[in-house]
C-alpha cells in the first residue's frame, strides 16, 4: 500500500540501491531524493547530465555533504528516482526535533532530511498518502544535538529573543518579568547591558530569551 518513499541523497549509493530495488518490484511507487541545499551535488549532476564537483557549505546533514555524486550511483539513480527536492538547515533542525519529541528517535541530520522535506512545502502533494521516510542514521554528536534542539525550538517558534529597554531603577526588571508572565511566556535567560544602552543613564537594555508556545504566541 506504499505510494511513495522519501530518502536522503548525498553521494547517491543509498538512493540508487533503494530506488532500483523498489522500482524493480513496484514501479508505481514514487521514489524521491532529498538533498541539503548546502550540498546539492546530485541536483548539479542532474542539471549537467553527468557528475560534477561542487563546493559544499557546512550543513547539519554532514552525511550528505559530498562534493560530487558517484558516477555509477548517478547512472542508476537518474533512471529510477522520480524527483529531487532540497531542504534548508532550519528544516533539518526542526525535523531532528520532531523525531526526538514524537518518535523518540535520535536521528542525524542526513537521516532527518526526508522528514524535513515533508515538513516544508516541497512535498505537499504527498499529503494523505502512504509515505515511507528512510531514517538512515543516528550518528549525531551530543553537543551538536544540543545546539540542534535549540535551533529547532527557534524554528518552531518555541524559543525567541528580544531586547527591551527598561528603567534601571528598582522594580524595572520585575515589571518586565510580570509583563512577560502575563502573556503565558517563560523567561529562560536575561542579561543586562548598561554600557551600550544609550545616553539615558536611568535606562538599561535587557536581552531576554523567552520560551513560547508557537510563532503566533511570539
Amino acid at each position: 500500500d506504499v505510494e511513495a518513499v522519501v530518502l536522503p541523497i548525498g553521494g547517491g549509493g543509498l538512493a540508487a540501491g533503494v530506488a532500483l530495488a523498489i522500482k524493480s518490484r513496484a514501479p508505481h511507487v514514487q521514489v524521491i531524493g532529498v538533498e541539503a541545499d548546502r550540498a546539492a551535488c546530485y541536483s548539479a549532476a542532474a542539471a549537467a547530465g553527468y557528475p560534477v564537483a561542487i563546493e559544499c557549505a557546512p550543513t547539519l546533514a554532514d552525511g550528505l555533504a559530498v562534493n560530487q555524486v558517484g558516477a555509477l550511483s548517478f547512472a542508476i539513480a537518474r533512471q529510477h528516482l522520480d524527483r529531487i527536492v532540497t531542504v534548508s538547515e532550519e528544516q533539518l533542525a526542526l525535523a531532528i526535533l520532531r523525531l526526538l519529541e514524537q518518535e523518540k528517535s535520535v536521528v542525524e541530520g542526513a537521516g532527518a532530511a526526508p522528514l524535513a522535506a515533508c515538513l516544508g512545502k516541497a512535498l505537499v502533494d504527498l499529503a494523505g498518502k502512504q509515505v515511507v521516510l528512510v531514517l538512515c542514521g543516528g550518528n549525531i554528536d551530543p553537543l551538536i544535538l544540543e545546539r540542534v534542539i535549540e535551533k529547532g525550538l527557534v524554528a518552531d517558534g518555541r524559543l525567541c529573543r528580544f531586547t527591551a529597554t527598561i528603567s534601571d531603577r528598582p522594580g524595572g526588571l520585575a515589571r518586565l518579568a510580570q509583563a512577560i508572565a502575563a502573556t503565558g511566556a517563560s523567561v529562560k535567560e536575561v542579561t543586562h547591558d548598561r554600557a551600550f544602552s544609550g545616553p539615558d543613564v536611568a535606562a538599561v537594555n535587557v536581552f531576554c530569551t523567552i520560551e513560547t508556545i508557537d510563532r503566533e504566541h511570539i
